[in-house]
């Protein structure tokens, strides 16, 4: 049990560090971009090719993915995306779709169907194994070292959008940019940064998956859906809410593909409508904030 429990927890963790850059450009920025998995994707493949191809350390291939991502949203974000802000969601949506399709066929032609592999280090190899029975804690090292740096990730970006003069700024551009803009406040800068950094941690997660949750060309469609749910349940106001969304999502799919796996995909959806019919904005919403 509490071996399912940390590998939900894992999974939560992974999939909160993928799906947050949509949970900030949806809810701060206000732009539905779902051709967030491709950033994600990009990452795993800059991984697998810095390892296969260059012997870069895996470690060292973290920060890579995390800025070669970044610098590639950040080109986007002021070449193709600026325009669409303006643009009504359903042509967000079907461009940012359109995106995403172009990238699963490119990814297909250059990189091939097959599924990518990753050699980890061996010291994240293994398993430990703490007491007995049914309450045994088996702890994989890598999923392990994916809930350390996905919390630290957490940590410093709660603290970075809630404590710092970049945060507020951020803030203010979303509740009114003419004001903010009047204020001093450069709001594309502002709207550039967030983008890259919310496309970096994509491919940050996107590095740190392709182990656990495999890598081919059709990713960002096989996980798009998870990405938004995590965002509709947690809300898009803030990161409190798809953390806890992302964790309660991790859960529910180890669980219920681990008793009853013919069902696991219903357990993950039957939650996800119990709780937008609860809370159909999210589980936290930002008082004074978009909603």
């Amino acid at each position: 049990m509490l071996t399912i429990l940390f590998d939900g927890i894992a999974y939560g963790m992974l999939l909160f560090i993928l799906a947050v850059g949509l949970a900030v450009t949806m809810g701060l920025m206000n732009f539905i971009n779902l051709a967030h998995g491709a950033f994600a994707m990009l990452g795993g493949y800059i991984t697998v090719l810095l390892m296969q191809r260059l012997d870069v350390p895996f470690l060292l291939c973290l920060p890579i993915a995390f800025v070669g991502v970044a610098l590639l949203g950040a080109v986007l974000e002021r070449t193709l995306y600026r325009p669409m802000y303006a643009k009504p969601h359903l042509d967000q949506v079907l461009f940012s779709i359109g995106l995403t399709f172009m990238a699963v066929a490119s990814m297909d032609y250059f990189m091939g169907s097959s599924q990518q592999m990753v050699h980890l280090p061996q010291w994240l190899k293994g398993r430990t194994e703490l007491g007995e029975g049914a309450w045994m804690l088996g702890m994989g090292h890598y999923r392990l070292f994916i809930v350390v740096v996905c919390a630290a990730l957490t940590v410093g970006l709660q603290y970075v959008l809630a404590r710092t003069r970049f945060g507020s700024r951020l803030r203010a551009s979303v509740d009114d940019q003419r004001v903010a803009a009047g204020l001093g406040i450069n709001v594309n800068v502002v709207f550039l940064s967030t983008f890259a950094v919310g496309s970096g941690l994509a491919g940050l997660g996107g590095a740190l998956g392709a182990e656990v949750l495999g890598l081919d060309p059709t990713f960002p469609l096989k996980f798009m859906i998870y990405f938004l749910i995590v965002v509709a349940v947690g809300g898009t106001s803030s990161i409190t809410g798809p953390l806890l969304a992302a964790l309660l999502l991790g859960i529910a799919d180890v669980a219920g593909k681990y008793y009853i796996p013919k069902l696991g995909a219903f357990i993950v959806y039957g939650l996800m409508i119990v709780i937008l019919i609860w809370r159909p904005q999210g589980l936290f919403v930002r008082q004074g904030g978009k909603s």
